[in-house]
């Protein structure tokens, strides 16, 4: 990975995603810290195979009648799976792992006409008595899960039992039509593009900045700018279960798995088989509403980690916040030669909250910027860019962008944004100003329209779906987890609370949530409404 760190003190760290609309900071956290070895997330669920109401749609019944017809050509599809290139050019685990792509339609509109290929891994289920595929999403979105499902194997290993573990690209990702907007070399450049600007200068250069981002995603991407959205992503996954030869569809999704899992449920509700949510987005949220849930979560994280060190939260909060100002005006030197900038700090900052067993690193990085070496939060903040030691960076963060900026509807203005801000930074002194600015600069000028201020994730009918929320979570925070349900509907949308510290529970310490979540994937037992793991 891009860090010098070892991986042992990244170990535990969970992964992290920018949820449709979210800030950047929720993009490459997921590769960074996963593949650095955390601990995981689970599969999907429900109780058994309750009949649900027709399917209903984001643009209402078009989607589902679509589906319905089909060419014989997609639905027909037989697989050739054969040894993942992925895995055997790596050190990923294990060597049971399988790829095979999937035709899908590029514009769902038009099920006969063009058709782009998904990158699809699998490993089969080990004991008797299987279930069926049990589908994991990462997050992002643009997390790889080509890439990520391997490493996460260990943590499912009881699901493997009895369930084929199966991941994928989702469109505009890694394999799957992976989208890159810029090179190496523009990305470099751009490193000193102040993401909190305090002149009209860097307001100038900001703007142009996330403008011309977008003008490299279109000639990049052509037409698949248009169709990348996690309604079309549902609608993938849909065709991918027909084709894996299952009734129902068996999920397990992960922060912005989360929403993409509420979306496929309002659908494809008669579809939904066992699916668990893990790190549950806010459905109700829209974009400013992301910034400000974003930015109560990663406080709320930091100050849990203020008091585990000792310190007081609001003081030890005000010394960080005057030691980014103290960076924004001159950025650190590093062992590298390279500075370390104010946005290249806070994300440094970002990545150990994702986990509990990261803070430690946190400590040791904030006490050298505090003595004037930026070395340590460079590392960290080029762990979460992807970055490795050659100035090569991944491209999960341009994918997450083309997702998240079809779907997001909100574009606030200037005015807009500088309005909100004192309200924001109110709620963060820490990471207020980036999360606040964020808002107006993601998506700014960009080339296609977005599709909705929320999603519609109401699936009345559906499968029980176990949504599992951490009260310590910073990426996606507790509420979103009964949020969620409330939307899902009466009986769907079933609650599990964890807490706990991190992004995520399933996989991060809890005998009590891996066993809820077991019982519930493997034995269709679905827990009280409400249950506490403390």
């Amino acid at each position: 990975m891009a860090s010098s760190l070892a991986a042992d003190e990244m170990r535990g760290a969970r992964e992290g995603v920018r949820m449709s609309r979210f800030p950047r900071w929720l993009a490459a956290a997921t590769t960074a810290l996963l593949v650095a070895g955390c601990g995981g997330g689970s599969s999907g669920g429900g109780s058994g195979e309750n009949k649900a109401a027709g399917d209903r749609s984001t643009s209402p019944s078009a989607a589902a009648s679509a589906m319905r017809a089909l060419p014989s050509s997609l639905t027909g599809q037989r697989l050739d799976w054969h040894r993942c290139k992925a895995t055997a050019d790596s050190d990923a685990p294990g060597d049971d792992w399988r790829c095979a792509t999937l035709k899908v339609p590029l514009d769902w509109s038009r099920p006969d006409g063009k058709t782009i290929g998904l990158a699809l891994i699998r490993a089969r289920a080990t004991g008797g008595d299987r279930i069926g595929s049990l589908m994991f999403d990462f997050g992002g979105p643009g997390a790889s899960g080509v890439s990520m499902m391997p490493y996460y194997a260990a943590t499912t290993a009881k699901l493997q039992e009895r369930y084929d573990l199966v991941s994928w690209d989702p469109r505009g990702v890694g394999a799957s039509e992976g989208v890159r907007c810029r090179s190496d070399r523009e990305i470099a450049a751009r490193e000193d593009v102040d993401a909190t600007p305090d002149t009209p200068a860097e307001e100038q250069a900001y703007f142009q900045d996330s403008a011309d981002f977008g003008k490299g995603c279109q000639k990049a991407a052509g037409p698949l700018l248009a169709h990348v959205s996690t309604a079309d992503t549902a609608r993938d996954m849909d065709l991918m279960r027909q084709v894996l030869g299952d009734g129902k569809l068996h999920y397990f999704g992960i922060s912005y798995g989360t929403e993409l899992g509420g979306v496929y449920a309002h659908l494809f509700p008669r579809h939904v088989g066992r699916a668990v949510l893990d790190a549950v987005v806010d459905p109700t949220a829209d974009a400013v509403g992301h910034a400000e849930n974003q930015a109560r979560g990663f406080q709320r994280a930091l100050n849990d980690y203020l008091k585990s060190t000792g310190q007081d939260p609001e003081q030890g909060s005000r010394k960080i916040a005057d030691l980014l100002r103290r960076i924004d005006a001159r950025p650190l030197p590093t062992s590298s030669g390279r500075k370390l900038t104010e946005t290249l700090a806070v994300t440094g900052i970002v990545l150990p909250l994702y986990s509990e067993s990261s803070w430690p690193t946190l400590t040791s990085a904030l006490k050298s910027a505090q003595q004037g070496d930026g070395s340590r939060l460079l590392a960290l903040a080029d762990q979460y860019n992807e970055r490795d030691s050659a100035g090569h960076y991944g491209t999960t963060s341009h994918a997450q962008r083309v997702i998240s900026c079809l779907d997001d509807r909100q574009r606030p203005t200037l005015t807009e944004t500088k309005k909100l801000l004192p309200q924001i930074r109110q709620i963060s002194p820490v990471f207020g100003n980036f999360l606040g600015w964020d808002t107006a600069g993601w998506c700014h000028d960009w080339p296609v329209p977005g599709q909705y201020d929320t999603p519609e994730v109401s699936a009345p009918g559906a499968a029980p779906i176990l949504l599992v929320g951490n009260t310590g979570d910073p990426a996606t925070p507790y509420e979103g987890a009964r949020r969620m349900a409330d939307e899902l509907g009466k009986g769907v949308g079933i609650e599990l609370t964890w807490k706990g510290e991190g992004h995520g529970a399933y996989g991060s310490g809890s005998d009590c949530v891996d066993s809820t979540v077991n019982a519930y994937l493997l034995d269709g037992t679905v827990p009280a409404d409400g249950k506490v793991c403390s």
